[in-house]
């Protein structure tokens, strides 16, 4: 069977390539809204960032995300990222577990 293609992503914080599903997509769209999305297909500017706290964290002091997407990203949109972030990261290692 052959191998499938890896969808790679750059972050647009740190400016490493990954693949996209350890990845975030932000999304910005035509009404100025932002928010995370999880199924990489909404309409909008997308931007993707790494699923490491960290990152975030220096996304956040920095407001990268502000530039990225052109529009002001509240403190409260990081804490939500933030969350979101740590929520994947939990979930990965639980299944990681079961396939153990």
């Amino acid at each position: 069977m052959a191998k499938r293609k890896l969808p790679l992503r750059k972050c647009v914080v740190s400016g490493e390539m990954k693949p996209k599903k350890e990845m975030v997509r932000i999304v910005k769209t035509k009404e100025n809204e932002i928010f995370i999305d999880d199924t990489g297909k909404r309409n909008g500017r997308g931007a993707y960032v790494s699923l490491d706290p960290v990152v975030i964290e220096k996304a956040k002091d920095k407001d990268i995300l502000s530039g990225i997407l052109k529009t002001k990203i509240t403190d409260e949109f990081y804490d939500e990222l933030l969350d979101h972030v740590n929520y994947r990261i939990a979930r990965l290692e639980i299944i990681k577990l079961n396939e153990q």
